[in-house]
């Protein structure tokens, strides 16, 4: 049978329509079950309350539970590797941040590629960092700390919660930036690291803002700068380390990630509830109780700033033949 040209095309046209269709139904039927989100740091870190915020907002708002899974170790590689082996479907997630920035170039054989392998979905927060002193320190400003460690070499210590991690990271990046020597001390976690510098054994800490503003109120720590670009409606009297160190700028950011191949329709809806829920301002007023400022974007937006880091970050590990514990 012979069909009329305007009625083949019709068909012809409904077929071409047939798999945009079907993927706009996947999306609409997105989640059927629970989703995990894996997060590769202990319960009650900042990574976790972080994810566990997020995920009760999208475990309300799309009918299906969203559960932290966390699996440690390897700096958040084993969580990550989770991730990047799971099926692409948008049940595995990752929450992913610098750590596993830092990881793609202090790591030299991964089991998996974090840019290839991971997909980005959507920025959450990005908690800043402080460069916090005991007041017994002979200086009051970036500048003359600058000028004392540039005077006594390889005799000012700074401390941090471990090889890799953000408080280690923005150090080494001063420590590139201002031209001067430090020696690392790492620790098993950030407030042992507190510790020492509340108690004069180390000389510095870039310490995250959870962890070190109460110190900083309370004048038992001087906060000489920020780490971020801009400085903080919180610490609006603290300048940014960028003000005395040109483009330097340092940050713990956070966000959801999920293997290669998930669908771009699922990619593009948890977009879409995620940027609701930094929105909104009962959730941004949660993310600044642990002094994170709201990170929104679209999927391309996160995946620019995760090349950026990656790559920022490398070059600081490269330069100070960083390697891991």
């Amino acid at each position: 049978m012979k069909l009329p040209r305007r009625k083949f095309l019709r068909m012809g046209a409904g077929a071409a329509a047939l798999p945009t269709v079907s993927r706009m139904a996947r999306a609409q039927a997105y989640p059927s079950r629970p989703v995990r989100i894996l997060v590769g740091f202990a319960a009650g870190g900042a990574a976790d309350i972080v994810a566990r915020t997020i995920g009760q907002w999208l475990s309300e708002q799309l009918g299906q539970q969203f559960i932290v899974e966390n699996r440690l170790g390897a700096s958040g590689n084993i969580a990550a590797e989770g991730a990047a082996n799971a099926t692409p479907d948008g049940y595995t997630l990752l929450l992913l941040g610098t750590p596993h920035a830092v990881n793609a170039t202090l790591y030299e054989k991964p089991s998996f590629t974090f840019i290839r392998d991971i997909v980005p979905i959507a920025g959450l927060v990005r908690v800043p960092n402080i460069m916090s002193i005991n007041p017994s320190f002979p200086a009051k400003t970036v500048p003359e700390f600058v000028a004392y460690a540039k005077a006594n070499p390889g005799k000012v210590n700074f401390g941090s919660g471990g090889i890799g991690t953000s408080p280690h990271m923005a150090a080494e990046l001063f420590k590139m930036s201002a031209g001067v020597d430090m020696v690392h001390v790492p620790y098993r976690g950030e407030a042992p690291a507190l510790t020492d510098l509340l108690g004069g054994q180390l000389q510095v800490v870039f310490g995250t803002m959870p962890a070190s503003v109460a110190y900083v109120k309370a004048g038992r720590l001087r906060a000489l700068a920020v780490t971020t670009a801009a400085r903080l409606e919180v610490l609006p009297d603290i300048p940014t380390v960028g003000e005395f160190v040109p483009r330097y700028e340092s940050s713990l950011w956070l966000g959801i990630g999920a293997a290669r191949g998930i669908p771009v329709e699922i990619v593009n809806r948890l977009n879409s509830e995620v940027n609701a829920a930094l929105a909104d301002p009962k959730m941004k007023a949660r993310f600044a109780d642990s002094s994170g400022s709201v990170l929104p974007g679209s999927p391309a937006d996160f995946g620019k700033l995760i090349a950026h880091e990656t790559e920022k970050l490398g070059k600081v590990i490269r330069a100070a033949n960083i390697k891991p514990e």
